[in-house]
């Protein structure tokens, strides 16, 4: 199985050199180092929802506790979390990492 990170399943550009990098800038999950490797992703790639600044719904969000909510309804959550399973990383740990 191909487990792909938030940019490539939500085709929004965002990574270092994407189409809309100029548009929004470069999505802070492509580049969130702490994060690298979890859910086999490529930095934040596949656990977004815990980075601010990353782009849903065509605008950028904001804070964790702003956008989490929307975020346990988002296609790419929902896959992920089915595809990891039992080894789905909980937000509130993830969360801890970053700070």
């Amino acid at each position: 199985m191909v487990k792909l990170n938030c940019w490539e399943f939500k085709q929004c550009g965002r990574q270092p050199g994407g189409a809309h990098v100029n548009d929004h800038g470069i999505c802070p999950a492509s580049t969130e180092k702490k994060l690298n490797g979890v859910h086999g992703g490529i930095n934040a790639g596949r656990a977004c929802w815990v980075v601010s600044g990353t782009l849903c719904d065509g605008e950028v969000q904001g804070t964790f506790v702003k956008k989490y909510d929307s975020c346990m309804e988002c296609d790419f959550y929902n896959k992920v979390k089915e595809e990891e399973a039992s080894n789905f990383q909980f937000s509130a740990s993830l969360f801890m990492t970053l700070h």
